[in-house]
């Protein structure tokens, strides 16, 4: 399978985890709304999984993906073997000890780091306490999840990894589908969907830990033991916590920040929801398939290879990322009516979580243009470069987000959010270009322009046919609602496509070769 081939494949699963996960967010829209018990809830999850992303996507998995597919290029499976066994017992006694004291400690975590302003509300920062609480083990959990993720992707098997997360969104719906048939309290609700979060991460487990026996990779637990291969692994993890998970810590900055306001981080959470839909397909499949492809073409010293990935990559990222972006910035109100319009979910609340929408699509392109360039520097394990650009990235959205927060409310720090976003990506960017470790050629320069025209046409017709069916979008029925954003997508999705393909800027043969792929699947 080609590198676009193993893109898709990562993004199909995604899709559908995506796409769940839409369902589970209108359903907890139209229940909880941007009440109390939904800040609560969405405040007391965004911090482990905060952790989640730093320590097992983030760090851990940047760090173990390309040592560990050096001992299978230079070793053997019996050493691989031996060194991810080392690394389970390690990652299990530092989380596992890490989780009993934030236990103990929530209610200070609260108070200073999840949301200090819930204090002013005691019923609300009580139940931030619970819930954080009951979700932290998600942490450990998921860590696994990351490492058995690390393993099968460094022997090329995408698929099962990227399908994990459905587990989580099959049941959270679950959850609150029964919550509503036996009538749960908002507040019942809220501890119901964090045991339900728990449980899902120990159902992720148990997919992957299926999946390395099928691929012949069992792992036996060892006595914790930090030898060489572990401490060389902590080293490589400690700066890359800080850079792999910028993002979570500049939205975990934006939630410190709102919770002054009753449902901002509801809202946040609503517009973050449909931004990841775009990252989850895009820039996350990128990210999972370029690091390992990566580390194999550095590790066999094949610098052609290298920067033939970064740029069909560069290519793909942003021929799908441009007009995601384009759509969620002109569109965003009929998206958010139709999904969210409902029940606790008023017009007025629309209309917010689309103005920080629109903001958040601005910064979409650059968080696609940080998970290209990362893995450069993850796959030569240098992790110290990127931790210092993400420090840069981290002061000018809290500068910016403590501004425009004052001015402009919520939609500030979905601005903030954005323009740290772009910094990170010029700052990665550039000084891949300074050390010679990427070269756009001018083939990918020629692609990336008709990229930016076909956009920019395909925008057009969003906006104009925006104005001319407002109607239709935002006073008929779901249905018709339904039909008319889908009939503006299909229009402005031919536009763009015509002109793409058209002038080569994806490449005919390569298009019909997945789509001839995707017809088999099916």
């Amino acid at each position: 399978m080609g590198l676009i081939g193993k893109f898709f494949s990562v993004g199909s699963a995604t899709m559908a985890s995506r796409v769940l996960g839409f369902v589970r967010e209108a359903l907890i829209a139209g229940t909880l709304g941007a009440g109390p018990v939904a800040d609560a809830f969405y405040a007391a999850f965004r911090f482990p999984n905060l952790f989640r992303r730093l320590f097992a996507e983030g760090a851990f998995n940047t760090a173990f993906v390309p040592l560990f597919s050096s001992e299978l290029e230079t070793g053997n499976r019996a050493s691989a073997r031996k060194f991810a066994e080392e690394i389970l017992a390690s990652l299990l006694a530092i989380l596992l000890a890490l989780s009993a004291l934030a236990m103990i400690f929530m209610p200070f975590l609260v108070s200073t780091i999840i949301a200090p302003k819930f204090a002013d509300d005691p019923a609300k920062f009580e139940l931030t306490v619970l819930l954080t609480r009951i979700m932290f083990p998600f942490l450990t959990a998921m860590s696994v999840v990351a490492m058995f993720s690390g393993i099968m992707n460094s022997f090329r098997r995408y698929f099962l990894a990227a399908l994990a997360p459905v587990i989580m969104n099959i049941v959270f719906i679950g959850v609150l589908l029964a919550s509503g048939y036996v009538g749960l309290e908002d507040r019942e609700l809220g501890v119901a969907m964090a045991y339900g979060v728990t449980l899902s991460g120990l159902l992720q487990i148990a997919l992957l830990t299926y999946g390395i026996k099928k691929e012949g990779f069992p792992l036996s637990l060892r006595f914790p033991r930090f030898s060489k291969p572990v401490r060389r692994l902590v080293t490589l993890a400690v700066p890359t916590a800080i850079a792999a998970g910028i993002t979570q810590v500049n939205l975990l900055v934006g939630q410190i920040i709102a919770s002054g306001q009753d449902g901002a981080i509801s809202i946040i959470n609503y517009a973050d929801r449909l931004m990841q839909l775009p990252l989850g397909i895009i820039a996350v499949s990128i990210g999972v398939v370029l690091l390992p492809e990566l580390s194999r073409a550095l590790s066999a010293q094949d610098k052609t290879e290298s920067l033939k990935l970064q740029n069909r990559s560069l290519e793909f990222g942003l021929g799908l990322m441009v007009p995601a972006a384009i759509g969620l910035y002109i569109m965003p109100e009929p998206l958010i009516a139709l999904i969210y319009e409902r029940g606790a979910f008023t017009r007025d609340l629309t209309i917010i979580t689309a103005s920080v929408l629109s903001a958040f699509a601005v910064g979409l392109p650059a968080v696609v243009l940080t998970k290209i360039f990362q893995p450069s520097y993850y796959a030569r394990k240098d992790m110290r470069t990127p931790m210092w650009f993400s420090g840069v990235n981290a002061t000018i959205n809290i500068i910016l987000a403590l501004y425009l927060f004052e001015r402009m409310g919520v939609v500030g720090l979905g601005w903030a959010f954005s323009i740290a976003s772009w910094a990170n990506a010029f700052l990665l960017g550039g000084h891949l270009y300074w050390r010679n470790h990427f070269r756009m050629e001018a083939i990918t320069f020629r692609n990336i322009g008709l990229i930016l025209l076909a956009g920019l046409l395909m925008g057009l017709v969003v906006y104009f046919g925006q104005i001319a069916l407002a109607e239709q979008l935002m006073a008929s029925g779901a249905l018709i609602r339904l039909v008319t954003i889908l009939g503006i997508i299909f229009a402005a999705a031919l536009i763009y496509l015509s002109v793409v393909v058209l002038t080569g800027a994806i490449p005919r043969d390569q298009l019909m070769r997945l789509l001839r792929r995707r017809k088999k699947q099916v």
